[in-house]
């Protein structure tokens, strides 16, 4: 709150028009051309529901979630560098903190005997979840 009174929500119709243009810009996502002479496309990897592998499948699904947020707030942090909106001192912080948490990733994936590599989730025709 900044003193203006409770936070506003926006109005429901507001968040209905965003929903339904994310739904068209997937409608109109097409996949690309295959290459010449590559054969079918190959299916996508599908999760398997085997109740014996479920607390593994979960592990390496929030594993998958926590590397995309730790990219995504990789690629923020290092805009905020490139418009020089921190200090010398909160460059030197974050870079820190990332390195931490990029190491800690690459121990719990080698933990539960996993890659960082394998985290990355193939979306189909979308390609893949995680940039290289």
């Amino acid at each position: 709150m900044n003193g203006d009174g409770p936070a506003r929500r926006p109005p429901a119709a507001d968040l209905s028009a965003v929903g339904d243009t994310m739904a068209n810009a997937f409608r109109l996502l097409q996949a690309p051309p295959a290459a010449p002479g590559s054969g079918p496309p190959r299916p996508a990897r599908h999760l398997h529901t085997d109740p014996d592998t479920v607390g593994e499948d979960l592990l390496k699904l929030v594993l998958t979630l926590v590397e995309l947020l730790r990219q995504l707030i990789e690629r923020q942090a290092l805009r905020r560098v490139d418009a020089g909106d921190l200090t010398d001192e909160q460059e030197e912080e974050l870079g820190a903190t990332l390195l931490a948490l990029h190491e800690r990733m690459t121990e719990l994936c080698a933990e539960h005997g996993y890659t960082l590599e394998d985290l990355n989730l193939d979306l189909g025709p979308l390609g893949p979840l995680l940039p290289p």
